[in-house]
């Protein structure tokens, strides 16, 4: 499973004085995760720390942490350890820190700048990448409005039509749903639907843990 946010966002939260701005934003590559690090640096220069932490890859293959001059371990490997836990990839998280005067020792940093990142993906939300196979449908014209209600009952839209000596119908269909998908199709129009496979397509689906 590859999840990813939403779109990219910004969360501020206080804590003890201190300002924590968690950035967040979909990367593709590394050279795009180290730009908008750069770029957040430059915006909050006058910031005490700007931690990062990014993952790319399907599986997270790619993974980066940076502390920024907080003490080692309390805020960057946190962060990128609740990406690690939430399966969120091509993301970089940078948290801008404007202290406040309060220390909050190891454990206050390491839950501080872990539960920024936290409460940013909570307040965006994900979304999952899903594989679709294409499903080109030819029938008569005598099956058109069973065969619709049969798609609507699978929660199917129908992506193409065409009208010609017979009807052709085109849906995408989740990659992982195909098989019963066709058994059914075959099963309730007794075969007289030919079925041919075309393009494959990545989509975002809104993912609900």
């Amino acid at each position: 499973m590859t999840l990813t946010i939403k779109k990219d966002f910004i969360n501020e939260e206080e804590i003890k004085k201190s300002r924590f701005i968690c950035h967040l934003k979909r990367i593709a590559s590394e050279e795009e995760a180290r730009e908008f690090i750069a770029q957040i640096k430059k915006k909050h220069f006058k910031a005490n720390h700007n931690c990062s932490a990014y993952t790319l890859g399907d599986h997270q293959e790619i993974q980066r942490t940076s502390d920024d001059g907080e003490p080692s371990g309390t805020a960057g490997v946190p962060m990128l350890e609740l990406l690690k836990k939430k399966q969120v990839t091509n993301v970089c998280a940078v948290v801008t820190r404007y202290f406040g005067g309060i220390k909050l020792g190891a454990g206050g940093l390491i839950r501080a700048y872990a539960g920024s990142v936290n409460h940013a993906i909570e307040a965006v939300g994900l979304v999952q990448f899903v594989s679709q196979d294409e499903m080109i449908l030819t029938l008569d014209y005598s099956l058109y409005d069973q065969l619709q209600r049969f798609l609507v009952s699978k929660n199917l839209m129908i992506s193409e039509s065409e009208f010609l000596s017979a009807v052709t119908i085109k849906c995408f269909v989740d990659r992982e749903n195909a098989d019963a998908f066709l058994a059914a199709l075959t099963e309730t129009f007794n075969g007289k639907i030919a079925v041919e496979k075309g393009v494959s397509q990545l989509v975002e689906v809104d993912y609900q843990p």
